[in-house]
């Protein structure tokens, strides 16, 4: 442990020598361009808005059903820390929020509303679809339920359960941060070769 601490520390105080001696002027060529290699990190401009955007959705105040409470207990609970990814600014209104988390049961009233209130969000924005009454309308399988949100609008992430855990928020934050970053997961789907009998039928079409 002695002898680490020791090389650690000289490793240290290299670096100290080697930025004064950059400050000063002293490094040339070849050492100078080892140097800028070692510490530069070079990116786009297009990634740094994307991991920008991805450590910072601001989710708007919106509540639906009984998975609303899972929701405000990943805000308001000590144990699930969302501010920790960025996502503990809750927003009142649209024109602030950039995701929206559908927390329930959307009946065919509410449907146009939540249209609305998509539409005022500006772009670029996100859809998280939480638990199984939202995303196909779980027990709630009626006339007076919308059989799924991506009916009416885009969705990026669907959570299930009924109602899903906020762990399962957390994973889903952290997935579409994932796919915000253009690093986007593969879907059970892909990862198992599990594809179904419709996209069977596209591929021999």
């Amino acid at each position: 442990m002695t002898r680490q601490r020791i090389d650690g520390g000289g490793d240290l105080r290299i670096r100290q020598l080697r930025a004064r001696q950059m400050l000063r002027g002293e490094l040339e060529g070849a050492d100078l361009e080892q140097y800028l290699q070692e510490r530069v990190g070079l990116t786009t401009l297009e990634r740094a808005q994307n991991w920008a955007r991805a450590n910072a959705p601001w989710p708007l105040t919106f509540g639906l059903a009984c998975c609303a409470i899972e929701m405000i207990s990943v805000v308001g609970s000590p144990r699930m820390d969302a501010a920790r990814f960025g996502a503990e600014v809750f927003r009142a209104s649209p024109r602030q929020a950039d995701m929206i988390i559908l927390s329930g049961r959307v009946s065919v009233k509410m449907a146009p509303i939540i249209r609305r209130i998509y539409d005022q969000m500006l772009e670029p924005k996100w859809v998280i679809s939480m638990g199984a009454c939202a995303s196909s309308a779980g027990m709630f399988n009626n006339y007076a339920v919308v059989q799924g949100a991506d009916k009416f609008m885009p969705v990026d992430v669907y959570i299930p359960g009924c109602p899903p855990r906020p762990e399962a928020l957390m994973y889903g934050i952290i997935k579409l941060q994932n796919k915000i970053k253009g690093q986007p997961d593969l879907g059970w789907r892909e990862r198992y070769r599990a594809e179904g009998t419709e996209e069977q039928g596209t591929e021999l079409a």
